[in-house]
């Protein structure tokens, strides 16, 4: 350990010790309301052969072993980390993020050990599920156990758990010796975080701390299905298809608020509008001619307008902004750049955003699902 390393440890501790010190009776709730927190950032090579003995991960965990916040990355999107069996800090992303209290967060796992410390009555589809899935893009719906903190459950008697398939993740997680509670580490609303950069936006000074491990992969979140009804049902589309679900355990349910747009989500945070951009979007299900006639209305009145397209359209639209969101002979690349290309419309001051449609099949409809929730649903159909 170097010498300039030991000397930022010291400091940070005796900084941690003044706060105690000042005022012993500060929560950390208020500790994160007024934002007085210094976010540090850790930048970690995912390559490194032992990520448990890096000193970055370490530090990092110290954090979370202490109720405080840490955002990492995993294979679909940032996530911000806290013990999942302490309600005090798991109180604290609700804080940071502006998150609805009856928005339950996802428990993020390394051994399947740990899982029988947080979900009992695991029934034999989510045992199938985990064999073929995880460490993956999968969170299961399983029963729950009462050391799990009701505010990770939103007073559900059910818990979501899954265990992520990022090196990273796993070795911080191993390190603290801790399940731990990780929403998306963004602000509410706002699109997921697929690099440190999204985080640092959005929470510099309300988290601890931030390990930078590159840009993450799937780009969308993960698949929740809920294993403790009699058919399986996807209450949320993800990294795992339904198609590759399926192929493993037969049949399954779909939420009808996916495809309802009146219906009630089984899930409560389900309910709320997400991933949004600060311009208004508006999903286009129609041809290019269609969506290029409604931008030419728009900038006929004066307004700056966005197109989201695939490689292949870039040059199709002739508009103020338009941004390619991967390509649409691989939606995989669509999914794995949404969410930047979301933010990247934020740095143009457009006025509104159109965005064109995906299909309904495989990572699609979790495209679109996206999309749909960063819209508000607002869509234009093509007559």
């Amino acid at each position: 350990m170097s010498i300039l390393y030991e000397s930022f440890i010291l400091m940070e501790e005796m900084a941690v010790k003044c706060l105690s010190d000042v005022d012993k009776q500060t929560s950390n709730l208020n500790m994160y309301e007024v934002k007085t927190l210094k976010t540090h950032v850790f930048f970690v090579d995912k390559n490194v052969d032992d990520l448990n003995s890096c000193p970055q991960i370490i530090q990092a965990a110290s954090y979370l072993q202490r109720g405080e916040l840490v955002a990492f990355p995993t294979e679909t999107v940032y996530g911000l980390g806290a013990n999942a069996m302490s309600t005090a800090a798991v109180e604290n992303i609700f804080v940071a993020k502006g998150r609805p209290s009856d928005n339950p967060l996802i428990v993020h796992i390394a051994t399947t050990e740990q899982l029988h410390d947080i979900a009992c009555d695991i029934p034999p589809v989510a045992s199938t599920l985990i064999e073929h899935f995880w460490p993956g893009p999968l969170t299961l719906v399983l029963p729950k156990k009462e050391a799990v903190s009701s505010r990770v459950t939103a007073g559900l008697n059910t818990v979501a758990v899954r265990m992520p398939n990022h090196p990273i993740a796993l070795a911080l997680i191993q390190a603290s010796g801790l399940p731990i509670a990780a929403p998306s580490a963004n602000r509410s609303g706002r699109p997921s975080p697929t690099t440190a950069k999204h985080v640092l936006d959005d929470l510099d000074g309300r988290i601890a701390a931030i390990v930078d491990g590159g840009a993450t992969g799937v780009g969308v979140e993960s698949t929740v299905i809920d294993c403790t009804t009699a058919i399986p049902t996807i209450l949320r589309p993800g990294g795992v298809t339904k198609e590759d679900i399926e192929q493993v355990i037969g049949v399954v349910d779909i939420d009808r608020a996916l495809v309802e747009k009146e219906a009630v989500p089984k899930s409560p945070g389900m309910k709320y509008t997400h991933y949004a951009p600060k311009a208004p979007l508006i999903v286009v299900n129609g041809s290019s001619a269609f969506l290029q006639q409604l931008v030419n209305e728009k900038r006929a009145n004066g307004l700056r307008v966005g197109v989201l397209t695939t490689e292949e359209r870039r040059h199709t639209y002739e508009s103020d902004v338009v941004i390619p969101c991967g390509r649409r002979n691989d939606l995989r690349t669509v999914a794995q750049q949404l969410y930047d290309v979301l933010r990247a419309f934020d740095e143009t001051n457009v006025d509104i955003i159109y965005s064109e449609s995906f299909p309904y099949e495989g990572i699609g409809v979790a495209i679109m699902n996206r999309l749909l929730k960063a819209a508000g649903h607002e869509q234009i159909m093509e007559k």
